[in-house]
């Protein structure tokens, strides 16, 4: 098997698709824009061959580079990044070389908010009122159905970059003054816990692992409130969460693919769909989940792409907690020395986050993991007080 991995070395975390997947016998090829010197050397023993593009953004150029792959390789069998920035372009390549997975056509219901709350509507899930909006007067008319505030976010975009809150008609009319150029959706403001539903499924679309993070808070607020990036992966997964979210990826048909899933638990207890992502949940989170459980789910996702047999995960022996520190204006008090001296074998990894996470998950990460919930949440404390 060929398996193509775009941009093999980001997130840093992610090289771990490479080790494992050439562990099993796959022939792993990287494409990417950074020199093949600048590569960790574990990466590079992992791959077969790395095919480095002046511009990773330039169609014209990845084409060609997978043109050549199958000239010296024979067909491509698998051609993935893991990363929603270039999702489509992913799917461009697969195409156009015939390889097994989401093309562009299957994309929309995944990149597209408005879309997939269609989809999310159509197997029986609550999602926010809300539309996509292209003035003021149709802003206007919405707010009267909702009320105020209101969240406008780029129906198709990555995290919370350019997302607001509306908290009156005067901001109403100036977002609309400066509106960005693309179309937005505009949603009903909820309060709730953010949960996730994440894990992947074979290719048959048979969900093979899953996992759930509560959120301290949520993305938008995280980046606009400059707030510290706070998640702890469960133990367990809630009855209702399972139940919802297995429903959920099997409306959406995702095959051999991670998948991120967001949900509000609401104050009556309920779940009210926010938004699916199809790749994995990102930066550190499954690192995090691999501690909690006492696994190794790169290893996992390869033995499924390879075919192989993987005993599920239901239950994990800790509580783990991914804390990313923001460190503007106004640093932690105690320093990472601090944080291991004083809470020893709970800190399993603490190393600079990369500078393109910093907005949404700070400059520093750290990842704690107890068997007590309460013990580590002291933890977290801890490392976040000012």
């Amino acid at each position: 098997m060929n398996y193509v991995l775009i941009s093999p070395n980001f997130p840093p975390n992610f090289k771990q698709f490479a080790l494992r997947l050439r562990d099993e016998g796959i022939t792993v090829i990287g494409i990417g824009s950074d020199s093949y010197d600048s590569l960790d050397q574990e990466l590079k023993n992992s791959l077969t061959e790395y095919y480095k593009v002046d511009d990773m953004g330039n169609y014209d150029q990845m084409l060609k580079a997978c043109a050549f792959l199958t000239f010296r390789y024979g067909k491509l069998d698998r051609i993935e990044s893991h990363n929603e920035h270039w999702l489509l372009q992913d799917a461009k390549l697969r195409k156009d070389f015939n390889v097994f997975g989401l093309k562009p056509e299957d994309t929309d219901t995944v990149k597209s908010k408005s879309k997939m709350k269609d989809v999310f509507r159509s197997s029986g899930i609550a999602v926010a009122r809300g539309r996509v909006i292209g003035n003021f007067e149709e802003g206007k008319d919405l707010a009267i159905e909702v009320g105020y505030p209101m969240v406008a976010k780029p129906d198709s975009g990555v995290g919370a970059s350019q997302t607001y809150k509306i908290d009156d008609e005067s901001q109403l009319k100036e977002f609309f003054k400066d509106k960005p150029d693309m179309d937005y959706i505009f949603e009903e403001y909820i309060e709730g816990k953010i949960v996730t539903f994440d894990g992947f499924t074979d290719a048959a679309g048979e969900i093979v692992q899953t996992s759930s993070m509560s959120y301290s808070a949520g993305l938008m607020e995280t980046v606009n409130e400059n707030l510290d990036s706070i998640f702890i992966v469960e133990k367990t997964i809630p009855k209702d969460l399972d139940e919802i979210g297995s429903n959920a990826i099997k409306a959406f048909g995702l095959k051999e693919r991670f998948f991120h899933l967001e949900f509000f638990r609401l104050k009556d207890g309920s779940l009210m769909a926010l938004e699916i992502n199809a790749r994995p949940p990102g930066g550190l989170c499954l690192d995090a989940s691999n501690f909690a459980s006492d696994s190794d789910i790169y290893k996992q996702y390869a033995l499924t792409v390879a075919g192989k047999a993987t005993e599920k995960i239901v239950e994990r022996p800790y509580y783990s907690a991914f804390v990313g520190l923001k460190i503007h204006p106004v640093p932690p008090i105690h320093t990472m020395e601090d944080n291991r001296s004083a809470l020893g074998a709970m800190v399993v990894y603490s190393a600079p986050n990369p500078p393109l996470f910093a907005p949404s998950m700070g400059e520093y990460a750290v990842i704690l993991r107890h068997v007590d919930l309460d013990e580590l949440r002291k933890g977290i404390l801890f490392a976040t007080e000012r």
